[in-house]
């Protein structure tokens, strides 16, 4: 009977365990990167008084992305300075907000801000589009870092207390920043090819910088982790004209591959053995196998097509890879061969900043102002709903996160928890 007892104890343990762990979405795109949650039962339909647990008003705008750990949320935002027109616009008013949030009931436990870089980018029409908190914070479930372009990485323990700051560089462009950290063993990388041409990882203990790369151009996109067909992990860097492969402990480049020319903003996906690049103004994707050296360009890329996103990040799933475009048009390709399998534009033809992410069989695809899509995870293009919010005319830039059976979609004014009630 004991022994009954102990295997019982033992594999709810494990299950529990095993749950928790399924319920964190500890960066931006979530734990792999590839923006899915297997077996999320999320609501198909919701609307202001149906399916929104709760709702938490925020302390300012941000295009950031919340991320989960166990039964916390972590998320930014930006106050003060280029929120609205109507605000006087006095630069050292900007703060930079990193905040901690209740899973369960939405109760902010804390909210700790810092003042921006006094070279922060002027607010202008493209950057107040969407703000000076765009970077998703990444948690290891013992701190939090959240990167503010300019104005630095900033470190926090999970209790919200400022561990370590570091700079990256001070110059800006256009858009502003945008780039989301990953973490890797020891160390947190950050894109900071905006602020200073580089890619940088430092030490998530010390703050102190480990490795750098340098000839990082024209690149908003966030680093992808991936794993070769043989299982080591590259990082993969997609930037103008080049995508290239690093040993993501020491920096140390490993390949490189002929790549988009034009500047990049979407974040790679890989499966299999296979990383999957978009980007660029005339909407490009190229598929690079993994685990190559030098130059292979002719040997590992795979296809190439004329079809792709601006901003806008894709989802694999099945052989497949989905993604909506800022121009609102769903796209699905054959991952193998890079055919296309359906491009549609979304019946509300409405723009597009958020990635799409995925809940077990369907597609979620944030828009603006026009209220979320839902499609099915599958080679065929069918709406199967679309909700809206009515109360909060707010913008979305963000992309939602998955946690458990919960979907956290943030506009520029709440932190919404959806789910089935």
């Amino acid at each position: 009977m004991s022994s009954q007892i102990t295997a019982f104890f033992l594999t709810a343990s494990l299950a529990l365990g095993a749950d928790a762990f399924a319920q964190n979405w500890p960066q931006f795109r979530g734990p792999d990167g590839n923006a899915t949650s297997t077996d999320a039962q999320l609501p198909l339909n919701w609307n202001a008084s149906t399916n929104i647990i709760w709702k938490t008003e925020l302390p300012g705008r941000g295009a950031s992305s919340p991320i989960v750990w166990d039964d916390r949320i972590y998320l930014t935002a930006f106050s003060g300075y280029g929120v609205d027109d109507a605000e006087v616009q006095d630069k050292t008013k900007l703060q930079l907000h990193v905040l901690c949030i209740n899973r369960e009931d939405g109760a902010v436990i804390w909210d700790q801000s810092t003042p921006g870089s006094p070279h922060t980018q002027d607010v202008t029409n493209r950057v107040q589009d969407h703000g000076y908190a765009t970077g998703t914070p990444a948690t290891d479930g013992k701190a939090v870092f959240a990167y503010f372009g300019v104005s630095g990485l900033i470190a926090y323990s999970t209790e919200g207390e400022l561990l370590w700051q570091a700079e990256t560089g001070i110059k800006t462009a256009g858009f502003g920043s945008a780039s989301s950290p990953v973490l890797h063993g020891d160390l947190v990388i950050v894109n900071a090819s905006i602020e200073g041409d580089q890619v940088i990882a430092f030490n998530k203990q010390t703050g102190e910088k480990a490795w750098a790369i340098d000839e990082v151009k024209r690149s908003w996109t966030t680093p992808c982790l991936a794993k070769t067909a043989e299982g080591a992990v590259e990082l993969v860097v997609n930037q103008i004209d080049v995508i290239r492969g690093f040993d993501p402990t020491t920096g140390k480049e490993l390949w490189s591959c002929a790549g988009i020319d034009d500047y990049v903003v979407p974040a790679p996906v890989s499966h299999e053995g296979v990383v999957y690049c978009l980007g660029g103004r005339q909407n490009r994707c190229i598929a690079v196998r993994l685990g190559g050296r030098g130059d292979v360009t002719d040997t590992h890329k795979l296809w190439e097509v004329n079809i792709g996103a601006n901003v806008t990040s894709p989802v694999y799933y099945q052989g497949h890879l989905y993604w909506a475009s800022d121009k609102g048009i769903a796209t699905c390709l054959d991952a193998k061969t890079g055919e296309p399998i359906y491009r549609e534009r979304l019946d509300t033809r409405a723009r597009i900043y958020s990635s799409i992410v995925r809940g077990a069989d369907r597609l979620y695809v944030t828009t603006r102002d026009e209220g979320v899509t839902v499609l099915p995870a599958a080679p065929e293009y069918k709406e199967l709903a679309v909700n809206t919010i009515t109360t909060d005319e707010t913008l979305v830039n963000s992309s939602p996160a998955i946690s458990g059976d919960r979907l956290f979609l943030r506009t520029d004014k709440y932190l919404y928890s959806i789910g089935n009630k």
